[in-house]
């Protein structure tokens, strides 16, 4: 603000030379620079002009006192120094768009004007100029506001304290002129204000109460004295601090007696009623920190006193009462009041939106649900009484809602919340093309409120927020995506509530605007649950021609499938995942995992063999195809997988051959026996055992189906069992070699499996007729660890009769299986008579007459066994066997006229009737008859060399 220059016949006296007058120069050439910049306001101080006005007044102000004409030319410096920096300042304002800019310029020129009251202080009094200290003063004062306003409360300070010694000089009541007056209140007013800002608040308050004494019964000085308290209990106010809150309290009152003692002293009607629009807003301050501090009777004391003052003018009516009101009661547990006030706000048509939307917020945020109906009511009338925003609606439906979901009465909030976003008057507040903001907003407070009951899978409340939410998604072209959205949610609700038939009808209008993976994948889903395999197939395979289809929705496909126990969807949705892996696309998983998948869920269910064998030959034609280590993977991973598809091969064998599936357990043990092979990260050899398990087991189960068609197997396929074996037999024997080399014992195959090898490749080489194969691989075998006399008693028996007839195999084995039961401690002589009899049958039926002697061997060696063993210890039919027909063997040498090979026949029987219980009759027909035979034989002698009588015990 410009000051009105000096006018006197003074100033234009001649000025006499002296020290004064070259500073008095200097400094006026320093005003004219300042006061020619204002014609190019963009340019810059000189560097030096500070420093040089600074360095005049410290030389001038070591020359007072002055003369009267020399303060003048003083004075009139200074004012003219202070016109050109609010010229400049005004300039600059104007034409300087960087704040950097102006802060640094105007810090430059408020040091200007604080130069310039330096200015008029070292000049002191002078004659011709009214009131000079207070003049000195205001320059002081004004220059203090703008380093205050600036941030530079030390500097503000500096000056306001130099304003106030000034006018410390003049008396109070001395002080006549309104505008001195003023100036002196608020000189303790703005030295009150620094004090507060740089955080001295002792002093800021004291400096207020010194001003109580500079009021001089102005309205206008009670009006700027009580502002300024109120301004500092605002402040405290807004701390939300108890300790705060009461110090609030205090300067607020002190700012209410202001106000009272400023209207008893006041006459002007107009002065008196903008002291008490200050006083009623004070009160109403004060009520508001009686809430923060929750005394609720004092809240509703200040709200009684404002309504009731100036009772013909109906008090005080200002909206903020209603909710102060509104506030105590509720605060007071006094819902009803409460109630009262809040509907009293629709009646009241001056009270402001934003005001009646904060009460109800507060009331229901109180209440509660207790206050839904309340809540609602109070809304639809605000509706009905005046034009409601559509932000306050967007307000009040997402107060009521609340946190959503979950909470106290939150599904009574919910349905409040439907229902007033429902209402067709609502609904109409968003209609106009201006509300796409509020829009907005409305659709996303629903449709998170339902989005939290989806996730609780509360889908009855979800399904009904989310239906209400399409109520404000536009209808137009450029919002299809978000309505399609909408309509594909909904249809996850009904998918969730199991009404299959409303979430089609939502999935196909989702459908019709935005035709995509997501859509399709839900009308899938929707036939599954419909049990609908066949159409949930086909829909997967519309799936693939989306456009923004991935394969990922095939797997996810499948694992709905199986959640729904629909297996042959899995398997059909994972098939055409396995496609893409032959078609070598890049997939996220790995091949082998997707088969072992499908294999796991065609186990889930029996009568699946065919297809589990399906894709496990499929597996080791693409681990063929690709290599085993690309196939499984590489390291642990890769170990992992081939093991579990060995493993299940193995088992899906094992599992057939229990059912007598043969055929289906031949290929299962076959793919295992290729399983159990692989090699993987530079290992030395596969899993042997298993290989060699599976092979021996693959040709016997082979061989089992053969019986089991009665379709005999080709001699292409007999070769390659044979090989099989060959390369099993081979694989037992190195796992025979590493157990011996590592001094174990030879449990690594079970020794049945070796007997299993050597009697399928004992048949297998019968069929090729090969005996010579086939006493090889039984002699291997008996000079095994495996073997054992149950073992060779089998394969003897089994060489001993049949197609498989073999003479020398059948000789060898129960000859090593006798040995092997005589060498126990306590053998069976059950096994040992039986062997001792197929022995004696094959001899005589290979050796024929011939064999005699080797027959004759065999009845020697039963001999010996028999003797000295208990009664009954051999098998006695056995025993009785061996004596008959050792006794008849005679016949033919004694017909043949042999005497000694009928003698020793004759012995034999006897030998062995007498070590068999019960034969003790035949045993004295057989001795009556040697006897007789030996007295005979001079005659037989004599005779023809035939005797006349043969005996012949049966």
């Amino acid at each position: 603000m410009r000051i009105s220059e000096l006018s006197s016949p003074l100033c234009h006296r001649q000025v006499h030379q002296d020290p004064v007058s070259p500073l008095i120069s200097q400094i006026e050439a320093s005003i004219k620079q300042i006061e020619h910049l204002f014609l190019s306001p963009e340019k810059n101080l000189p560097e030096n002009l500070h420093y040089n006005l600074r360095q005049s007044l410290s030389q001038l102000s070591q020359l007072a006192p002055f003369s009267n004409p020399i303060k003048l030319q003083m004075w009139k410096l200074s004012y003219h120094l202070w016109n050109a920096c609010v010229d400049l300042s005004n300039a600059i304002g104007i034409k300087s768009s960087s704040s950097g800019g102006k802060l640094r310029a105007g810090v430059e020129h408020v040091d200007l004007r604080q130069v310039s009251a330096d200015l008029l202080s070292i000049a002191g009094d002078v004659a011709g100029v009214p009131s000079p200290l207070m003049k000195t003063a205001s320059f002081y004062y004004k220059t203090g506001l703008l380093w205050q306003e600036m941030k530079k409360f030390d500097l503000a300070s500096d000056c306001f304290e130099k304003a106030t010694n000034l006018a410390s000089k003049m008396e109070i009541d001395a002080v006549s002129d309104c505008e001195e007056r003023k100036l002196l209140l608020d000189l303790n007013i703005a030295r009150s204000r620094t004090a507060w800002d740089i955080g001295d608040r002792n002093v800021s308050i004291t400096l207020l109460s010194r001003s109580k004494k500079l009021l001089f019964d102005s309205a206008e000085n009670f009006k700027a004295l009580a502002n300024q308290y109120l301004m500092f209990g605002k402040m405290l106010l807004s701390k939300n601090d108890n300790l705060e809150n009461n110090e609030a309290l205090k300067l607020m009152n002190e700012a209410l007696d202001l106000c009272d003692k400023g209207l008893r002293a006041v006459k002007r009607s107009e002065e008196k009623l903008s002291l008490k629009i200050l006083r009623d807003k004070t009160l109403r301050f004060i009520a508001a920190v009686h809430l923060h501090k929750e005394e609720f009777e004092n809240v509703i004391k200040c709200v009684r006193v404002l309504r009731e003052r100036n009772g013909g003018d109906g008090g005080d009516q200002h909206p903020s009462l209603s909710v102060l009101a509104m506030k105590g009661w509720l605060g007071l547990g006094r819902y009803g009041e409460a109630e009262k006030e809040l509907r009293g706000m629709v009646v009241n048509k001056g009270i402001p939106e934003g005001v009646w939307v904060s009460a109800v917020e507060a009331y229901f945020k109180t209440v509660g649900v207790a206050g839904v109906e309340t809540v609602k009511g109070v809304f639809i009338g605000l509706l009905s009484r005046c034009s409601v925003s559509p932000s306050a609606a967007v307000r009040v439906v997402y107060k009521v809602i609340g946190e959503g979901g979950g909470g106290e009465g939150s599904k009574v909030r919910a349905k409040l919340a439907a229902d007033l976003a429902s209402d067709e008057r609502v609904v109409a507040l968003f209609a106009s093309d201006g509300a796409g903001k509020e829009r907005t907003a409305m659709h996303a407070v629903l449709w998170n409120c339902a989005a939290a009951y989806f996730r609780l899978k509360d889908y009855k409340i979800g399904a009904e927020i989310f239906e209400k939410s399409m109520l404000y998604t536009p209808s137009g072209v450029e919002n299809r995506i978000l309505r399609a959205k909408g309509f594909r949610v909904l249809c996850l609700c009904h998918l969730g509530l199991s009404q299959l038939d409303q979430a089609q009808e939502y999935i196909d209008e989702a459908e019709k605007l935005e035709p995509n993976i997501a859509s399709a994948f839900l009308k899938f889903k929707i036939y599954l649950q419909k049990n609908d395999n066949s159409r949930a197939i086909t829909q997967m395979q519309a799936m693939m021609s989306c456009t923004d289809f991935t394969t990922e929705f095939l797997m996810l496909s499948a694992h709905e499938a199986v959640a729904c126990h629909a297996f042959t969807v899995a398997v059909a949705s994972l098939s055409n995942i396995l496609n893409f892996y032959r078609s070598g696309k890049q997939m996220p998983i790995m091949e082998i995992v997707v088969l072992r998948i499908v294999i796991t869920i065609l186990n889930q269910e029996p009568g699946n063999e065919q297809e589990v064998l399906k894709f496990m030959k499929q597996a080791q034609a693409r681990m063929v195809e690709l290599g085993p280590e690309y196939f499984f993977g590489k390291g642990e991973v890769g170990r992992r997988e081939l093991n579990w598809i060995a493993t299940a091969s193995w088992n899906s064998g094992t599992k057939a051959g229990m059912e007598k599936k043969y055929e289906s357990c031949a290929e299962f043990l076959r793919l295992a026996s290729e399983f159990y092979g692989v090699v993987l990260d530079g290992e030395v050899e596969g899993n042997d055992v298993m290989v060699c398990k599976s092979i021996i087991l693959t040709v016997s189960v082979m061989i089992a189906a053969e019986k089991q068609t009665k379709v005999a197997l080709l001699d292409a396929e007999v070769k390659q069992a044979i090989e099989l074996l060959d390369r099993a037999g081979k694989m037992l024997t190195s796992i025979s070699t590493a157990d011996k080399s590592a001094d174990c014992q030879d449990n690594s195959i079970d020794s049945n499996l070796y007997f299993i090898h050597t009697f399928n490749a004992f048949e297998l080489y019968g069929r090729l007729n090969d005996p010579q194969s086939q006493q090889l691989v039984v002699r291997r075998f008996a000079s095994s660890k495996a073997c054992n006399p149950k073992h060779l008693l089998q394969i003897g028996l089994t060489a001993s009769e049949g197609p498989q007839f073999n003479p020398e195999v059948a000789t060898f084995a129960l000859n090593a299986c006798l040995s092997g039961l005589l060498a126990s401690p306590a053998p069976d002589y059950q096994k040992v008579a039986h062997i001792v009899r197929r022995l004696i049958t094959v001899a005589a039926a290979y050796k024929g007459d011939a064999g005699d002697d080797i027959v004759y061997g065999l009845y020697k060696q039963a001999y010996r066994v028999m003797v000295g063993l208990k009664e009954g210890e051999y098998p006695v039919d056995e025993g009785k066997w061996l004596a008959t027909t050792a006794w008849n063997r005679a016949a033919v040498p004694l017909q043949l006229g042999q005497v000694d090979a009928g003698k020793k026949w004759m012995n034999m029987g006897l030998e062995l009737a007498r070590n068999v219980q019960g034969m003790e009759v035949y045993k004295t027909s057989m001795e009556d008859y040697v006897a007789g035979f030996e007295m005979k034989l001079p005659e037989h002698d004599k005779q023809d060399g035939k005797p006349k009588a043969v005996v012949h015990i049966d």
